[in-house]
């Protein structure tokens, strides 16, 4: 579970509770301006190949930082139906797939932000 902090022209997503220990991240910040898109994730979604670090269970969690050639995506979802997924365009991630407690005013206060 992720809190979406959105505050001038950046954007950071804090990672809660005990999921920092399985995603190895406490946050990601981003600049607004690198948000290409914003929608739901499908359930069925699944991360790349390669872990480097963090954690995957299927069809229970995937949490840390996930890559594959020409992308490198954060996830820290439980495939609950919960996540957004947001795409960027900036240097360091390309994609982010995290649950919030509410996906509409996430997407909300990502897309008024973008």
């Amino acid at each position: 579970m992720v809190e979406v902090e959105v505050t001038g022209d950046k954007v950071t997503v804090h990672v809660l509770g005990g999921h920092r220990l399985l995603a190895l991240r406490t946050h990601v910040t981003f600049d607004r301006a690198d948000i290409k898109k914003v929608r739901t994730a499908p359930v069925d979604l699944r991360p790349p190949w390669l872990r480097a670090p963090g954690t995957f269970i299927p069809g229970v969690i995937a949490a840390g930082t996930y890559r594959s050639k020409g992308r490198k995506e954060f996830w820290d979802t439980r495939f609950d139906g919960r996540a957004i997924l947001i795409n960027l365009a900036g240097p360091d991630f390309t994609r982010l797939v995290v649950d919030v407690d509410d996906p509409d005013a996430a997407m909300t206060s990502l897309t008024g932000a973008a």
